[in-house]
């Protein structure tokens, strides 16, 4: 480097994969785990994620949420934007849907996520190896499963007519 300026062929394209994986790694753990989840809550954490989700896939996004959710316990709301986030990915990579509902419910003794695409579906054989064990299923799912059972929750997923519906159910405490 001379004045700040690449003067060899090779070096500068090392500079530039360098500062591509930094650029990447950095976008990356921003959306793993945004400042403003912690900052702010779930709640406006989830409705930046679903905005930057739609613009990212061209997938049609809306968002409920059927209260005014104050702060929840941050293990719980870290949980959820992890299930949110995993939920919209497999939209996006499986689901061939054009559109995608996101609701978040608040019952007296529980909080539920619910992500609903109107794609293809699962197909039942799948749904029925997810009965027996979601180890077998897949990392995204199986991870899903364990923030939840770690929070003593529950995770559902149905085929609907068309699409598929995932349900989060995590149980608040008294």
């Amino acid at each position: 480097l001379q004045g700040g300026h690449c003067t060899s062929g090779v070096l500068c394209d090392i500079t530039a994969l360098a500062d591509q994986a930094l650029h990447e790694i950095r976008t990356t753990s921003f959306l793993l785990h945004p400042p403003l989840l912690d900052e702010a809550g779930f709640s406006a954490a989830a409705q930046w994620y679903v905005e930057g989700f739609a613009q990212r896939s061209g997938i049609k996004a809306r968002l409920d949420f059927a209260i005014e959710l104050e702060r929840l316990p941050i293990a719980i709301e870290t949980a959820l934007f992890r299930v949110l986030q995993e939920s919209l990915t497999n939209v996006h990579r499986h689901s061939g849907a054009s559109e995608v509902e996101v609701r978040f419910l608040r019952e007296a003794d529980a909080v539920i996520l619910e992500v609903r695409d109107y794609g293809r579906g699962i197909p039942q054989e799948f749904l029925n190896r997810l009965g027996q064990s979601v180890r077998d299923s897949g990392v995204g799912l199986s991870g899903m499963c364990e923030r939840l059972n770690e929070l003593k929750g529950d995770l559902e997923i149905t085929s609907a007519d068309p699409g598929t519906r995932l349900r989060a159910i995590v149980p608040l405490s008294s």
